[in-house]
């Protein structure tokens, strides 16, 4: 080709001998609709049925071949693709033949290529060489065939390949007259695909040296009736491990019998008819009566059951025992309900008690512990679950403290204060001596962190020593710290929330032992109890001071009370002052501390609560209003927001949310500067062990009578 042939002439005009290509396949420009072809005939293909022959010169069964194919044009580029379908056992490499592109015609027209002009059916095309005959098409190409004005020829015959058609008819004569009877195991594959029965088993080997039982599992696989049985062995039994007792197989039950031949065995079996006589040729039929086959039995699951001895192959094996789903399994299809199980295992020996060395003194106790415990001596580990949720995390620092002194009759040692912290992340101990001028003590640690034993204990001893923990620390206890003896006086504010918040492990904090243990001490004094606590009160305001309720209950329960629980008590049904029931003075404090915080997220806060309240009443939870308010990082102390959330309570302790927002809302609801009055916010990590700034004054003593004894009439 030359370069530029496609350009004419002057004026447009073509030039002698030269011949122009048609830009467009179908129509000329400016008929049809005005989008690209691409757009226009996306994914629209035209299909055309086809064949060719084909010479086979090196065969002597045939001397041609028919090859069936597909010819699919593509209307969007004009390509063409030619493929031929995929036949069984053909020989031949089938699929695609002629990939898909545009083809040019045959000569002398090779500088064109083919369109839809040049498609019908019941005519010849010419691709590369090779000639295919159009016979047919599917109902879309005629359908656009006939809008394209392109009269369709008839459909021509499909001729049969001869070598095809010679197969077919060997194939059909080697087929048996009667058809093969169906054998269906596809259904119980579907019902039962993993559904396994599971029978622990025992084998009493008799050539075993010491006749020992072997212990065995069996599997029977519904979904094919198949069996493989495992050996469980023991440990260091000295035999060997080996995958499986029996291979998945179905079981005969009376076996050995001896061996097969090959193809005995078979689910078929055909008679043949007229044996040699016929030109030395044998007729087969299927011997749909199966006179000559060989029956098995083999075992099913209604053979199994607890307590049946099964052959396996010449080895008696009992079933003992089974699983949930095996019975669950018979019990449902067979009915059966004795699932007793038949005792085959030996009572295990008793385990001989570990027994440690006692401690040496060097280290730790848990240290030398772990010497003790393997080879490759390892570092005690720490409860690490324990620390993560007990370690300081916000304004919760798990640290409970206690005012102490000496218990001694020395005149210098018996002023001394002490603050001794519990940590409860690691359960340790450290004493801080209060500083004191003018005593000629310096204050300061007194203890160094750490665990700390219990007294009496020996040094050197096998079991693990006794340490103090949390509940051994209460107001009123008695504690000896490496042989210095402290009276426990007093405890910040921290101290007594987390005990009485968590008093189901702290039974000195507990209202609830508390009151028990008081009311059975004094219920048969009820009357009495109440003429001495209205003789206290001579004024009948049904308020007594701490201090003389403290004695009453001293003196009513003998002294069977410790310090901590006559303050639980008090601190239960104590009054409150006025300043503490003072809505404005606490919004105002809470205000003044969220605005130097600079904390503004109250529509945040608002929605989160919203959110929460899926009944849309307005009110939540106390707790659950607390646990928001410190997933946002409210800066307020906690007995302060307690505090708050308390005084926004309904009559069914519930916390109407939405004024409590608004009352915090420093932006939209200032309180007045002549409202606002100065409340030390408490924080305990300064706490001196000082008495309480707000003591317990008031107790209601009448609410505490109605608790023992019920109200009287």
């Amino acid at each position: 080709m030359l370069v530029g042939e496609d350009k004419p002439g002057i004026g447009g005009e073509p030039l002698p001998g030269q011949k122009l290509k048609p830009k467009y396949s179908v129509f000329p420009e400016g008929m049809g609709s005005d989008a690209p072809a691409w757009v226009a005939f996306d994914k629209q293909v035209l299909s055309f049925d086809a064949y060719f022959e084909e010479e086979v010169p090196d065969k002597n069964q045939e001397l041609y071949r028919i090859r069936h194919c597909k010819i699919y044009f593509y209307l969007e580029d004009d390509t063409v693709q030619v493929i031929e379908p995929q036949v069984k056992n053909s020989g031949i490499t089938q699929g695609t033949i002629v990939r898909r592109h545009r083809i040019p015609l045959p000569p002398p027209h090779e500088d064109q290529f083919y369109t839809i002009d040049h498609f019908n059916i019941n005519i010849e095309v010419i691709l590369y060489a090779r000639k295919y005959k159009i016979i047919d098409c599917d109902q879309f190409t005629k359908n656009f065939l006939r809008k394209m004005g392109i009269r369709l020829n008839p459909p021509a015959g499909r001729p049969d390949d001869p070598y095809t058609k010679e197969r077919q008819k060997i194939l059909e004569s080697m087929k048996p007259l009667r058809p093969y009877e169906r054998i269906d195991t596809l259904k119980q594959f579907l019902e039962h695909d993993g559904h396994v029965l599971r029978f622990f088993c025992v084998w009493d080997d008799p050539e075993s040296m010491f006749h020992d039982p072997r212990e065995l599992v069996l599997h029977y696989y519904l979904s094919d009736d198949t069996i493989d049985i495992k050996e469980i062995i023991p440990v260091n039994s000295g035999r060997d491990a080996v995958p499986l007792f029996l291979r998945r197989d179905k079981l005969p039950k009376y076996a050995p019998t001896g061996l097969y031949q090959p193809g005995t065995i078979t689910s078929r079996t055909v008679l043949n008819v007229f044996g040699k006589l016929v030109g030395n040729r044998g007729h087969y039929i299927l011997d749909n009566r199966k006179t000559g086959a060989v029956h098995q039995e083999f075992y099913r699951d209604s053979d199994l059951k607890i307590g049946a001895v099964i052959n396996v192959w010449g080895r008696k094996i009992i079933l003992c025992d089974c699983d949930e789903f095996t019975k669950k399994y018979y019990r449902t299809k067979y009915g059966i309900e004795d699932f007793t199980p038949v005792p085959y295992k030996a009572l295990p020996p008793p385990k001989p008690e570990k027994k440690f060395p006692p401690y040496t003194g060097f280290g730790s106790e848990e240290d030398s512990l772990c010497s003790c415990m393997g080879l490759l001596p390892k570092p005690p580990q720490r409860d690490f679950k324990k620390f993560m949720e007990k370690d300081r995390s916000g304004m919760e620092s798990n640290i409970l403290r206690f005012l102490a002194k000496f218990v001694t009759d020395s005149p210098i040692d018996k002023d001394r204060k002490f603050i001794i912290s519990y940590f409860l992340s690691d359960d340790t101990i450290s004493v801080f001596e209060h500083i004191q001028r003018n005593t000629g003590i310096l204050g300061g640690k007194f203890l160094e962190r750490g665990r700390i034993k219990k007294p009496g204990q020996e040094l050197f001893k096998s079991e693990p020593s006794e340490y103090f923990k949390a509940q051994n620390l209460f107001v009123g206890a008695k504690v000896c710290f490496h042989g210095h003896n402290f009276l426990l006086v007093d405890a910040d504010e921290y101290t007594f929330n987390y005990m009485e918040k968590h008093a189901n492990e702290f039974s000195v904090a507990d209202i609830g032992v508390i009151l028990k243990k008081l009311k059975d001490i004094t219920e048969s004094r009820s009357r009495e109890i109440r003429q001495v606590f209205a003789a206290t009160d001579p004024e009948h305001t049904k308020v007594i001071e701490y201090d003389p309720f403290r004695n009453l209950i001293v003196r009513i329960t003998d002294g069977a009370f410790s310090e901590h629980e006559i303050m639980t008590l008090g601190r239960y049904y104590s009054v409150r002052d006025e300043y503490e029931m003072d809505l404005h003075s606490l919004l105002s404090a809470a205000q003044e501390q969220l605005k130097k915080n600079s904390f503004e997220n109250f529509e945040q806060l608002s929605a989160v609560l919203i959110y929460n309240d899926q009944e849309k009443c307005g009110v939540l939870p106390h707790e659950m209003c607390r646990t928001i308010c410190k997933s946002f990082k409210l800066p307020l102390a906690d007995d302060n927001l307690q505090a708050l959330l308390t005084m926004f309570e309904n009559d069914h302790k519930q916390v109407e949310y939405k004024k409590f927002v608004d009352g915090l809302n420093w932006r939209e609801n200032q309180i007045p500067a002549c409202q606002m009055i100065k409340i030390p916010f408490k924080n305990e990590d300064d706490w001196s062990g000082q008495s309480p700034s707000i003591p317990v004054k008031g107790i209601k003593y009448l609410r505490l009578l109605d608790d023992l004894f019920g109200k009287e009439e």
